[in-house]
């Protein structure tokens, strides 16, 4: 089993999470979280409900305090310390019934302020060439209101993407969304992974889909407890015993989604 934690040597671009720790009201939330994120690679962070799998997502971003070290080591020397990170939450609470289209949004994300101060040809072409890269350009006139909840994950996909960065955090961005919108954002992610040589981390807990797709499986509850190839991480017995009775006949969903990333690979 490779563990692939902080203490090993890497000397490719990756993200490193060093004895990363979190505690909130006297609770440890997570301890010794040691991780090295690989550029070019997708790493799904799988875990138990209250494992700390979006604490730990929150706290890489810094919103919320944390003890360790979060570092980014650049290949090619270009940019080195803290990585700059894209995120796309669960989801994002919005008034429905807002006039605000998808280019209003967007534009809010990039700059942090309204449309209305930075109406311009340059603006709607940055915004239509970040839409095109998760096949959205079309939305760009369309209300946030009005979009299904695949549609509004690529929009947040785009905004999280510009600028391009090193690092990209997917909080169960796919909740919700349809068994089509779910592959299809797969594809999309592993496609961008590849062009961008992004690193990329996924919560998931379509652990069977998710298998296809990931380089990496990190399986998190309050630390790291295993970490591999999905075939890896899904025949050990700590996953069985982290997962346990949330998982409903275990054995043949374990078989399923296995056979299911050997047919894949």
């Amino acid at each position: 089993m490779s563990t692939d934690l902080a203490g090993a040597k890497c000397n490719l671009c990756c993200t490193k999470l060093e004895n990363f720790g979190v505690t909130a009201g006297g609770s440890v939330l997570l301890h010794d979280v040691n991780l090295h994120i690989h550029c070019g690679e997708l790493t799904v962070l799988i875990g138990p409900n209250g494992a700390g799998k979006t604490t730990l997502l929150r706290a890489m971003l810094g919103e919320i305090p944390h003890t360790g070290t979060l570092t980014f080591l650049d290949a090619k020397g270009l940019r080195t310390g803290r990585p700059l990170i894209g995120y796309v939450p669960q989801k994002v609470d919005f008034d429905k019934g807002s006039p605000t289209s998808v280019l209003d949004f967007y534009t809010a994300c990039i700059s942090g302020l309204p449309i209305w101060l930075l109406r311009s040809r340059q603006v709607r072409d940055r915004v239509l060439a970040g839409l095109s890269q998760v096949q959205a350009a079309h939305l760009i006139d369309r209300k946030i209101g009005n979009l299904s909840g695949g549609e509004l994950q690529r929009v947040l996909l785009a905004c999280a993407l510009d600028p391009n960065p090193d690092l990209l955090l997917l909080d169960e961005p796919v909740a919700g969304v349809d068994a089509s919108g779910m592959e299809l954002f797969y594809e999309m992610v592993s496609s961008l992974r590849l062009q961008y040589d992004l690193s990329i981390v996924f919560v998931s807990h379509d652990l069977s889909l998710a298998s296809r797709f990931a380089n990496r499986f990190v399986l998190l509850n309050k630390t790291v407890l295993l970490s591999g190839s999905p075939s890896e991480v899904l025949q050990d017995k700590l996953f069985v015993q982290a997962f346990g009775p949330l998982l409903m006949s275990i054995e043949s969903w374990h078989e399923t989604a296995i056979a299911n990333y050997h047919q894949e690979a």
